[in-house]
């Protein structure tokens, strides 16, 4: 099978991954405002917020490769680049999720100290390491020689990623309820 082939598993596993990162996103944006015991439904509220904001600036990524594609003079190759490029980006992110649902799991399954320390030493850490995450992603990129124009849809898919917290803490969060 040649990364042409795979293209649209990839793109739909690269969508999926951002769009359980949106939720996540969303999560994390609420996560701490809020000092009631019970508050499952706010947490699904703000996921669902995540969630709508990741996949609105998810289109970014999809619109850019469109384009990429439409001002290609050889559109075989730069087809054939950015499905490259989409190996390269997903590797890292994959190495990354796989990471954070093992912490997440074991977060969930262990008993509470247990899960306690895999909060403090795994997912914390990975929540700040989410940047590099992405970086290492658009070196993944350029690793796989899949051109300066994946490496922008590359990016641009990274800063909408990135973008979602911010945009959902600002919208809903950013003044502390009391």
């Amino acid at each position: 099978m040649t990364p042409q082939d795979a293209a649209p598993a990839l793109a739909g596993a690269l969508i999926a991954l951002g769009l359980v990162d949106s939720a996540f996103s969303g999560f994390r944006a609420y996560a701490g405002r809020d000092a009631r015991i019970r508050k499952g439904r706010a947490v699904v509220r703000a996921s669902l917020r995540g969630l709508a904001v990741g996949g609105g600036l998810l289109l970014a990524p999809v619109f850019t490769a469109g384009a990429v594609l439409l001002a290609a003079a050889d559109r075989h190759r730069a087809y054939a680049a950015l499905a490259e490029g989409g190996i390269g980006f997903l590797v890292p992110l994959a190495c990354y999720a796989t990471a954070v649902l093992l912490s997440l799991a074991a977060y969930l399954v262990l008993p509470f100290r247990a899960s306690t320390l895999a909060m403090v030493a795994g997912l914390g850490p990975l929540t700040l390491l989410r940047p590099l995450a992405v970086a290492a992603a658009c070196a993944g990129v350029l690793v796989r020689g899949a051109g300066v124009s994946a490496l922008l849809v590359g990016a641009v898919a990274g800063a909408a990623v990135l973008s979602v917290e911010p945009l959902v803490h600002r919208r809903w969060y950013a003044v502390p309820r009391g």
